[in-house]
């Protein structure tokens, strides 16, 4: 499991299991955000989309049983994807604004994970 008995302040220092459920809720608000947003005018936009929320949330699924150290890396490329795909489609707000706000979330959350666990010893 992703929860360690040691906590420090805040329960900052250890990984925590409402990190990976917060992974998870984001992702299905990346999947169903251009639906949200009634932008179903780009197919492509909404597929890539749907994908990388799919992602989040298996990720962050896989987390809560293995811990290891690829799946906060790929975490952390969705959201930095997700921030950055506003601009490579060309598409603008509300949407844009919100996969900004979704991508950061996702990759500060994901280096967050990463900080918690650099001196563990999980497998790469």
């Amino acid at each position: 499991m992703a929860t360690f008995n040691v906590m420090g302040p805040l329960g900052l220092l250890q990984h925590r299991r409402w990190e990976d459920i917060a992974l998870m809720i984001l992702g299905v608000a990346i999947a169903i955000s251009p639906l949200w947003f009634g932008s179903t005018e780009t197919p492509t936009v909404m597929l890539v989309t749907a994908l990388v929320g799919a992602a989040v949330v298996v990720l962050a699924g896989l987390e809560v049983v293995f811990l290891r150290r690829w799946e906060e890396i790929l975490s952390l490329a969705c959201g930095l994807w997700l921030a950055i795909q506003p601009f490579v489609f060309a598409y603008g707000s509300p949407l844009r604004n919100w996969h900004i706000v979704l991508g950061a979330l996702v990759a500060i959350l994901a280096i967050l994970e990463l900080w918690q666990d650099r001196n563990r010893d999980m497998a790469a």
